[in-house]
């Protein structure tokens, strides 16, 4: 499946990023169940056990009481009612997570059909980094980038050179050394 270019431009620097701060000897839990992404990860080496669909606003102990040493958060944070637990209860020592940044010339997404499938967060990078901080999480690195569509507009065009995803590297300062591993 993965032969070095994936689908989605954010997939390719989504993988990337996470080849630079996390080394493949890591063991991963990935929120949110098995994925397309789950499988690039697993295909470039990583050992990824996903959670299993449970309600991570209510349910928090797959996180609590996992041996995995780094918890990964791909476009799921946003969904949650309230991340902060759910981030200040991980057992793991080092994150690595993307959002979508809130764009001042769209709304936050709303699916129709799906009412998990909303944002009840879209962040702007201070926010989110202040809610991992919060959290007991130190960032180590990050990365913004864009996500445009071959749509005619307005909204496409700004989309070209407007920031749409941020990732961040923290780690607990307690519990990890400082930079990559």
């Amino acid at each position: 499946m993965y032969d070095g270019k994936l689908p989605k431009k954010r997939y390719q620097l989504t993988l990337d990023f996470l080849k630079e701060v996390v080394p493949t000897d890591k063991s991963i839990l990935d929120l949110g169940v098995t994925n397309p992404f789950t499988a690039y990860m697993t295909e470039a080496g990583y050992d990824v056990e996903n959670t299993t669909g449970e309600d991570l606003d209510l349910d928090v102990s797959a996180v609590k009481n996992t041996d995995r040493e780094v918890l990964t958060a791909f476009e799921i944070l946003e969904h949650l009612v309230a991340p902060f637990t759910l981030l200040q209860e991980s057992s793991a020592n080092y994150l690595v997570a993307s959002v979508p940044l809130k764009l001042w010339f769209a709304s936050a997404y709303q699916s129709k059909t799906d009412e998990r499938d909303r944002h009840y967060h879209e962040f702007e990078d201070w926010q989110f980094d202040w809610l991992l901080e919060k959290a007991g999480w130190q960032i180590i690195k990050r990365k913004k980038f864009t996500n445009p569509t071959k749509k005619i507009g307005i909204r496409p065009f700004l989309r070209r050179f407007t920031p749409r995803y941020y990732l961040v590297y923290a780690q607990r300062p307690s519990k990890g050394q400082v930079g990559n591993y």
